[in-house]
């Protein structure tokens, strides 16, 4: 979830995926250092998942040997249609703090008021939540894309497969972060062991991303990694 400002209030106005996608970097990163409510982890998160998606198209489309043709097509495809749900989700986790920063102002004086700030802060987070955790989702199966190509790559390439676990792992620990955050305010508990499982996908996406990244230093020093 974004960090809050001091005031909690809405952004004045949040970026659907397709702003996101003309937006320079260098603008992205302005925004996230400056004091404003959003962008935060979430959308950090998910723009490390996009790059993760964003490599492996690349190697793909850099894999011209006919015999893999069907595979690489696939998994180009397949990285192409995931970095557009991760901009989606940058712009989904920006947009949700609005919901969330609007829970965290409604009075809370009378008990019925602090009843009804609860419910609605509760539902904000538990909306809040979904962005980084379709963003682990997405780190999975990018990591999954990236085993497949791996032993049918540009072999000049190999590096940015690696790479692209690498970012893939660093999102899906990002946006466990972001789940966790807004995961202690939800009381539902279907909610709860729903987002729960999750994040149980995290570990694993480290340690498949650690074997990706041992085999392509393998390969570099030239050493037999498998």
């Amino acid at each position: 979830m974004p960090h809050p400002p001091t005031n909690p209030s809405p952004p004045s106005a949040t970026p659907t995926g397709q702003e996101l996608q003309s937006q320079t970097l260098g603008e992205f990163l302005v925004q996230l250092a400056a004091r404003l409510p959003a962008p935060g982890a979430g959308a950090t998160a998910a723009v490390e998942a996009a790059l993760s998606a964003s490599l492996i198209a690349m190697v793909g489309r850099f894999t011209t040997d006919d015999e893999h043709a069907d595979a690489i097509r696939e998994i180009v495809e397949a990285a192409d249609a995931q970095r557009e749900a991760c901009m989606a989700a940058a712009a989904a986790d920006e947009s949700a703090f609005a919901a969330v920063a609007e829970a965290m102002g409604m009075p809370s004086t009378s008990e019925r008021e602090k009843d009804a700030r609860r419910a609605a802060l509760a539902g904000a987070q538990r909306d809040a939540a979904q962005p980084p955790r379709a963003v682990i989702h997405a780190a999975t199966e990018l990591v999954s894309l990236a085993e497949r190509l791996l032993p049918i790559a540009n072999a000049n390439l190999v590096s940015d497969v690696a790479a692209a676990t690498a970012a893939a792992r660093a999102a899906a620990s990002t946006a466990r972060l972001a789940v966790e955050t807004n995961l202690r305010g939800i009381t539902d508990e279907h909610d709860r062991a729903d987002l729960t499982s999750a994040l149980a996908r995290v570990d694993d996406v480290a340690q498949r991303a650690d074997v990706v990244e041992e085999a392509v230093r393998g390969r570099i020093s030239g050493r037999d990694a498998g």
